[in-house]
């Protein structure tokens, strides 16, 4: 009984001396994330969003996809959603424009046909994109199409014209990097639900880095002619950490031509 007694009283004191050792671990606060020239948070690096709102923005259940014959490696995975309040405030006559883009959208997503993807949906993409930041201006090279957009983060510079990417102006608020979006031509999804705005789009981002490995995302949609008010999505990026982390090549205009010109081919005679 006495040898029992001994044992348990000598656990318990191994687990108090372990438990005091991993207090401390426990306590100390997230790695406090670098600061740039000029005492911005630095945001140079290569990030990832890791969600499936490039398949849906709002939560959505498994479902086979567009080519049946691939099986379960073409199906959509379930996702929860990172609309705030959980459904975009489409107007009637662009909700059921939504619904054809779905209906088409192993034809029509220009995802498929590898055009450059536009904002916000650049940023979760499922592929990596890289920040290089400078005091003059921030770079975002995206891995998808080889695309990218320079944020000018002097003199807000008004759009020449409407693009893919936009016009972009960036400012600080404290340690949130802002990006004004504007002069985009409408043509780009937000997904591959079908999900869309017109060329009347103003997106107004928030990128905060939060720690070492990680940046709060946010963007403001607003499009009077499509949505009844605007709308928020948020989501976490992820910096990439693996040994010599860098971008690589897909260059995917060569995928998209037999979807995009096979209808011109010419066609053998009988």
């Amino acid at each position: 009984m006495r040898n029992r007694f001994s044992v348990l009283i000598g656990a318990a004191a191994v687990g108090a001396v372990l438990l005091l050792a991993v207090r401390p671990a426990l306590a100390q606060p997230a790695a406090r994330a670098a600061r740039a020239a000029g005492g911005h948070p630095d945001l140079n690096g290569v990030w990832q969003a890791l969600n499936t709102a490039n398949w849906d923005l709002e939560d959505h259940s498994p479902q086979a996809g567009t080519m049946w014959e691939t099986g379960a490696i073409g199906a959509e995975p379930a996702g929860q959603g990172v609309v705030e309040g959980g459904a975009i405030p489409y107007l009637p006559a662009a909700a059921a424009k939504k619904k054809d883009h779905f209906a088409k959208r192993r034809t029509d997503d220009p995802e498929a046909k590898c055009y450059m993807p536009g904002i916000p949906r650049a940023t979760y993409m499922p592929y990596p994109f890289q920040i290089v930041q400078s005091p003059k201006g921030i770079l975002m090279v995206y891995e998808y199409a080889s695309s990218n957009r320079f944020i000018n983060m002097g003199k807000p510079e008004e759009a020449g014209s409407d693009t893919w990417m936009g016009t972009n102006n960036g400012h600080w608020e404290g340690d949130t990097l802002v990006v004004d979006v504007a002069g985009l031509n409408g043509l780009a999804w937000f997904d591959r639900a079908g999900d869309f705005a017109s060329d009347k789009l103003h997106v107004v981002e928030r990128f905060t880095r939060t720690d070492r490995d990680h940046l709060n995302y946010e963007a403001t949609i607003e499009d009077p002619s499509v949505f009844s008010r605007p709308w928020k999505i948020s989501m976490p990026l992820y910096r990439r950490v693996e040994k010599n982390a860098q971008l690589l090549e897909f260059k995917c205009v060569e995928f998209a031509e037999e979807l995009l010109y096979g209808q011109y081919k010419k066609q053998p005679s009988k």
